[in-house]
Formats: structure tokens, sequence, C-alpha cells
């Protein structure tokens, strides 16, 4: 069945970026077209997009692709239990990296071992919970091959996985509730990388990266 473009998606594509990017096997209707010429949207045909597994730096091991690496600190301990549980349901296989309690314990500590779990390429993704999810995406954006992000909704959650291909996320345990947590990682574990344009800007970090990681 092939996708059906609506008024309602160029509408939402505005907030974005004036192109929006098509395989050329979409329907897009009268309204959208009208809608996107009001709007200053231009239709572009999309590069193909990179697979996870040649976007990755690391190639993944065996079975790595259902593992997600999981994470937190004192603060985000409840959370990350709420959300090993949604996790599991979804049907991927969890790697708990700890904390265990609520016990004052220090996010670099855990950050870093989800993150080189992702490096290493023993998990597709990793997800980190500490109380802001800043200082432990300052972390984990310190490992090759790792480029963290820290969502505090959908919309940020999208972008980072169809512009920056991210690998780690990092969420506020003090910042959001479970259900926006929910919602993010949800979409987050499912949203592609983009490809094309985003690749060749993905291409530049690692160009970076290369040359402080030796």
């Amino acid at each position: 069945m092939k996708k059906l473009i609506t008024e309602r998606k160029v509408i939402e594509q505005a907030k974005r970026g004036k192109e929006f990017e098509i395989t050329g096997d979409e329907i897009i209707t009268s309204l959208a077209h009208d809608k996107a010429k009001q709007l200053g949207i231009v239709f572009k045909k999309a590069s193909p997009k990179a697979s996870e597994s040649s976007a990755a730096q690391t190639p993944l091991k065996a079975g790595a692709d259902k593992k997600v690496a999981l994470g937190a600190d004192h603060g985000g301990f409840a959370l990350k239990e709420f959300l090993k549980k949604i996790l599991k349901d979804s049907g991927y296989t969890v790697i708990d990296v700890g904390t265990n309690s609520t016990q004052s314990v220090d996010y670099p500590d855990f950050a870093h071992a989800v993150a080189q779990l992702v490096s290493d390429g023993d998990c597709f993704r990793g997800i980190m919970v500490d109380g802001a999810g800043i200082g432990s995406c300052m972390t984990a954006n310190k490992v090759p091959s790792v480029r963290a992000a820290m969502c505090y909704d959908i919309s940020s959650a999208v972008n980072s996985r169809e512009h920056n291909n991210a690998n780690v996320l990092t969420l506020g345990g003090k910042m959001i509730g479970e259900l926006v947590a929910e919602q993010i990682v949800k979409v987050w574990l499912k949203t592609e990388f983009g490809g094309g344009r985003h690749q060749a800007r993905i291409d530049k970090i690692t160009t970076i990266e290369k040359k402080y990681f030796k």
C-alpha cells in the first residue's frame, strides 16, 4: 500500500523545514499539493536511506539488534525501572547496567557503561536516565561512535533519529513523567535514520571525532 501524504502532514513538515522528502512512490493529495504551495514546501526525492547497520560506526554483534542498554543514577532509578518493563513488553532484551536503588551514585559511571555497550556493538541502542538527562548526554558523547541525544518530547526524539542517527537516548527522570518518557522511548526506537544529506553531516561529526580519538 502506497503512503498517503495529506494536508496535515504538509503542515507538520512546515514546522521542521521547507523540504518534504519523498521516495516517489507516495500518493500526494490535491489538498496537500495546494498547502505545500501555500507554505513554500518543496517535495524532494530523498536519497536511499542508510540502513541501521551501514550507518553505524561499529558492526553489531550477533543478536544485538534487539538489545537495549539501560542505565540510571539515583535520580532516574524509578523511571528506569518503569521503562525496563515497557522495553521488555515491546520485545527488546534489556541489558540493565544499574543503578539498582535510590542510594546516591554518580551518573557518569552508568552513562559510560550504557555508551560502552553501544560503542562495542553489544547493543543497538542505549537509554540512560538521570535527574535532568544533560550530564549523562555529555558523558555518553565522550565514548567513540556514540551519538547521544537528550530528548524531552516526541519531536526531539524523532529529530535525533532522523537527522542525527542518535544511538543513545538520555532522559531527565525529574523533568518528565512516565507517560511522556514511554512515548519518547517508543518513537525513538522505531524512527529510522533519514540518510541522504543527513549522512553527510554525520560523516563530518565522525571526522571531528577521529581527530581526538586515535
